[in-house]
């Protein structure tokens, strides 16, 4: 080979050196903030030129708490107060997925086709993004929640303002992403985000059907086999039907049964391995109602940490915590469990009992009786805090009381919250009937 050869064939090869260690750049040669590259067959999310992989929280309070534990995000669902949830991420050291918010194509006419309508939120969609697109907790913009992806041609009017909305972003803020979530793994909503729509990542929400998402990705990946996120995952949720008693009240699980199911599920389906997986977010970082005030809570409503919260300490870490939330085996009424059917007389003395799998000492009991969140269309929970029973208990000996049942017939909830010294709760509920005439 000549000189010049040699020469040449050295200067191709500098180049390409060049392209590669530099490919995490603009043309201006900036490093982009976020970005998703592809390498060796494995997607990986880059930000400020560094690999990140997502360990997140669904929600967007216990920021601290988050990043102590080895959290490095949270996501929100929409963009109200987003300047205080950007600025408390960034003292926290997180990064924020923020939720734009988009009515569902459900009912076309209600929205996407009346184009006053999409041309106004085109506009509101587009000033904040160019407002927050520098703020240096941004890590990327998911664009509606859970909305479907139909083929059918009468939604080319969604397709038409989704993907308005999604090469904006691109073009005023190319430092982000775009993602969308859609609901459990669904080969219809996959495929035609693929085909009919630009954004750089899908997002799901996965409970249940985690279990078999490995399995669902793999038998797929002839037609996608792009990047995802996990955007939320925990326990199974109160649409199950298999937990339920005669007059279908929801059974819930203790709190000290959900951190092991936390485990399980992450160390058995979670697909870590997978080319695509760029992270997960746990649902629900902080407190929220949804049948029970307890249901997906990793905190109480007074920001009291359950056990759940270290096991995400030992998932992202590897690290177990010094302290516990006390150990929860059972609440009892009248010495029956919730799928036993418990049915009261109005106004009776009842008895109810917490049992513990390891009694400590210094423990602090609190009570609450509601009328149960019953009702559940499309098993769509109410978010409104359930009204509380006052003055029901009559008698407290340490994890036991005494009540007194509501005289109203109708399906209730007795709640109990153990707290000990180290700044832990434990949950655990029953649900009871008041039968005026059994």
């Amino acid at each position: 080979m000549s000189s010049y050869m040699k020469g040449t064939v050295l200067l191709i090869g500098f180049w390409l050196s060049f392209i590669s260690c530099n490919s995490t750049k603009t043309n201006t040669g900036k490093i982009k903030a976020v970005e998703i590259k592809k390498e060796n067959g494995k997607y990986t999310l880059y930000r400020n030129g560094k690999p990140f992989i997502i360990k997140g929280g669904a929600g967007y309070t216990h920021l601290k708490e988050l990043h102590e534990i080895g959290g490095n995000t949270i996501r929100v669902w929409d963009t109200l107060q987003l300047t205080k949830v950007l600025d408390s991420a960034k003292a926290n050291h997180l990064a924020v997925i923020v939720g734009i918010p988009l009515p569902l194509n459900d009912n076309m006419d209600i929205f996407y086709n009346n184009d006053v309508k999409v041309n106004a939120s085109f506009k509101k969609i587009t000033q904040t993004v160019n407002k927050f697109k520098n703020h240096p907790a941004l890590l990327c913009w998911c664009l509606g929640n859970e909305i479907a992806f139909p083929w059918k041609p009468n939604f080319n009017r969604f397709y038409k303002a989704f993907n308005s909305i999604v090469d904006m972003i691109h073009r005023d803020d190319p430092d982000h992403p775009v993602t969308t979530t859609i609901m459990t793994f669904r080969r219809k909503n996959i495929a035609n985000i693929k085909l009919r729509t630009n954004v750089d990542f899908i997002s799901f929400n996965i409970f249940g059907s985690i279990h078999t998402l490995a399995k669902d990705l793999d038998d797929f990946k002839w037609l996608w086999n792009g990047p995802f996120l996990i955007t939320e995952w925990g326990i199974e949720g109160p649409w199950r039907k298999d937990k339920q008693n005669a007059w279908a009240a929801k059974i819930e699980y203790n709190s000290t049964e959900k951190a092991d199911q936390y485990l399980s599920i992450y160390q058995k389906f979670m697909p870590v391995n997978n080319p695509g997986f760029l992270g997960e977010m746990v649902f629900y970082w902080g407190q929220k109602q949804e049948l029970t005030p307890t249901w997906f809570s990793m905190f109480d409503k007074n920001g009291t940490k359950t056990e759940a919260v270290n096991t995400m300490q030992y998932i992202w870490t590897g690290k177990q915590a010094t302290y516990h939330a006390p150990a929860v085996k059972y609440m009892l009424i009248n010495g029956k469990d919730g799928p036993d059917n418990i049915f009261l007389k109005p106004d009776s003395i009842t008895q109810a009992i917490v049992h513990l799998d390891k009694p400590e000492k210094g423990l602090t009991f609190k009570w609450q009786l509601i009328a149960e969140d019953w009702f559940s269309p499309n098993n769509i929970f109410s978010a409104k805090e359930p009204k509380t029973i006052e003055h029901a208990i009559v008698e407290i000996n340490g994890t036991g009381i005494k009540f007194k049942a509501p005289n109203t017939e109708g399906p209730y909830r007795l709640l109990a919250f153990v707290y000990n010294k180290q700044g832990y709760v434990a949950t655990c509920n029953t649900p009871f009937y008041v039968l005026a005439n059994p």
